[in-house]
This record gives C-alpha cells, structure tokens and sequence, in this order.
C-alpha cells in the first residue's frame, strides 16, 4: 500500500492533530478532503477509530472550526477537545493556548494495547516518549508529516523514533479535497492554530 505500509489484517488507529494537520496542509496548499481520508484506511487495513484532536475557542463570536469539527463527530471520526485560552501578546496580537499533545499522547498509550499499527498525524517531538511507551508492547507507530514546509512540521527527535515516517505532500493527492465535492466539509480558513504561540504548553 504505497509508502504507508498498510496492512489489511492489522488493528490500525489514526491519530490527528487537527491543528498540525491544517497548518501542514495549509503550507502545502491543499485541502483535506476528511471522507477520503477515513476511507483510505478502511479500505487498507482493519481500521478501529479516526481520532481528532481540536482546541476550541472560548468565545461566543461565530468559530469557522464549529461546522468541520461538527461534520466530523457526524461523520465517523471520534472528537476530542478543550477549551483554548485567549490572550494578547506583548505586540498587541491575538494568540491562542491550546495544545493538544497530552490528550493525543493519553489515547495512544490507552489504545495501543489493542492495536497493531498507530498512524499519527503530529510532528511535535513531544509525542516522542508516548509513541516510544506503545513501541515497547508491540504496536506499530507510522507518522505523517512534512519536511518540505517551511520551517519542518516534524521534529528530529520524533521522526527518529517513529517506526515508519511519510511525508504529507507524498500521499496528500490520495484525500485532496476537489472543488466538485460540495458536500465535503472545507477545512476552516481560520483555525485556533492560526493565532497560537507555538512556544506556548499547557
């Protein structure tokens, strides 16, 4: 199955950091077409669950995040969310806290007993240890990510400890969401991530 090694009989899980994920693709210029990216791994392996992880914020003005995480709960990904705390940086700037590492590292270490292959959708080094800990008993671990944005979405330190590394814009035209697909959601033009301190943990 091209470079993301599927297998069909193996118990596979993915893991998304919704913010990660939108900023790679954002800087690749595609978009995610999310039912071709479920599908993609339903037709490949013994798929068990679409995690995705979203920080959403604490605000009563419209968020462009509410329709695509709202579409997703709908449509076959399990959400996993919190609040974001809002502040204004020294420079006057709106930014967003909102990191989602410990919530995405919590689920990889309570599933991996019951999977053969973790998919993750991250490049933060932090998720080294997490990925490392379900390595020990047994469980697969592949990440996507990119080396050709700019700066690198993935860290050293977690590409080296991953068993199998993609890059995004390798296999990105497999779920590019078309303009024909009316129907499918686009991701947001402004994330939460868009105003984060990427410096910033919880």
């Amino acid at each position: 199955m091209s470079n993301l090694l599927l297998r069909k009989n193996d118990r596979t899980s993915l893991f998304i950091n919704g913010a990660s994920l939108h900023h790679a693709a954002r800087n690749l210029g595609f978009e995610v077409d999310f039912l071709a990216l479920r599908a993609l791994f339903e037709q490949h392996s013994s798929f068990q669950r679409a995690f995705y992880y979203a920080a959403m914020p604490e605000t009563e003005d419209y968020s462009p995040l509410r329709p695509l995480t709202d579409w997703l709960a709908y449509n076959g990904y399990h959400l996993v969310t919190k609040t974001a705390r809002e502040f204004t940086s020294h420079s006057g700037q709106r930014r967003v806290k909102g990191n989602m590492n410990v919530e995405l590292a919590v689920d990889l270490i309570e599933q991996g007993p019951r999977l053969d292959h973790a998919v993750i959708i991250s490049g933060d080094s932090d998720l080294r240890r997490a990925v490392e800990a379900i390595q020990t008993r047994g469980t697969r671990v592949t990440v996507i990510s990119s080396v050709k944005t700019t700066p690198p979405m993935i860290g050293d330190d977690l590409r080296r400890q991953t068993d199998h590394f993609v890059e995004l814009s390798d296999i990105a035209h497999r779920f590019t969401r078309r303009n024909s697909d009316t129907n499918r959601p686009r991701g947001p033009i402004r994330h939460p991530a868009d105003f984060a301190d990427d410096d910033d943990e919880d």
